[in-house]
């Protein structure tokens, strides 16, 4: 099974923004897990996690989005989730994450630019 994840990253302003496409389970999910957890052991404690070009994602995906948030507030951070396509923010509602990620439409209403 080939891995459908692709990963990027880049900084507007003081957010490292990750912009995360393809699908995020079982199978993808670490190598997203490894990103959040690298850039935040490195200082990047202000993430945008692009979600604009994911088409899936389970509880696999969640749980690294939590620890992802959990890293960042620890580090004095956040963690916002931009663009999130209908199947992820239902994934998101269904679980009541929807009320604890700070969810954006728009990378500029994160970033400021």
């Amino acid at each position: 099974m080939a891995e459908s994840l692709l990963l990027d990253t880049r900084q507007s302003g003081d957010w490292t923004v990750v912009d995360v496409r393809g699908e995020v389970d079982l199978y993808t999910a670490p190598r997203l897990k490894t990103l959040l957890t690298d850039l935040t052991g490195s200082g990047r404690n202000r993430l945008a996690i692009e979600f604009g070009g994911v088409e899936f994602m389970d509880s696999t995906g969640l749980g690294v989005l939590i620890s992802g948030l959990k890293r960042c507030r620890e580090a004095g951070g956040t963690l916002a989730l931009v663009a999130p396509t209908e199947p992820v923010r239902k994934v998101l509602g269904i679980t009541g994450l929807d009320q604890v990620f700070t969810i954006h439409d728009d990378l500029a209403d994160v970033t400021g630019s």
